[in-house]
């Protein structure tokens, strides 16, 4: 299995854990986090997927970047809310699973741009 696959099935099950994780927060009546949360933690798998019909590399790599920083915002999330104790949850859990995404999206961006040079 290629790395572009391993992407696009971690970030696809990370942004279903994340809906989950939003519903949690607004029965906690916690809109503003949730709301960004969600924003970012799903854009990852829609970058990826976007970057799957890229029209070159270039454009491929500028999708898997942007998907690296949503990936990184979303990891600040996490951190905020994991010190907030605004709900219980297993943040480890979810720091562990962006922190994966993270370097494999950085993996694939590095490679990526070493075979334009």
């Amino acid at each position: 299995m290629s790395k572009k696959n391993i992407i696009k099935t971690k970030s696809f099950n990370f942004a279903l854990k994340i809906i989950i994780l939003n519903k949690k927060l607004v029965k906690k009546n916690e809109y503003v986090i949730s709301r960004q949360i969600l924003k970012s933690g799903t854009s990852i798998g829609a970058n990826v997927e976007e970057a799957g019909a890229a029209q070159s590399k270039r454009d491929f790599i500028a999708k898997m970047s942007i998907a690296s920083k949503e990936a990184r915002e979303t990891k600040y999330w996490l951190r905020l809310l994991k010190h907030s104790d605004l709900l219980d949850f297993d943040a480890d859990f979810y720091l562990n699973e962006i922190n994966e995404i993270v370097n494999i999206l950085s993996a694939i961006v590095k490679t990526s741009q070493k075979s334009l040079r």
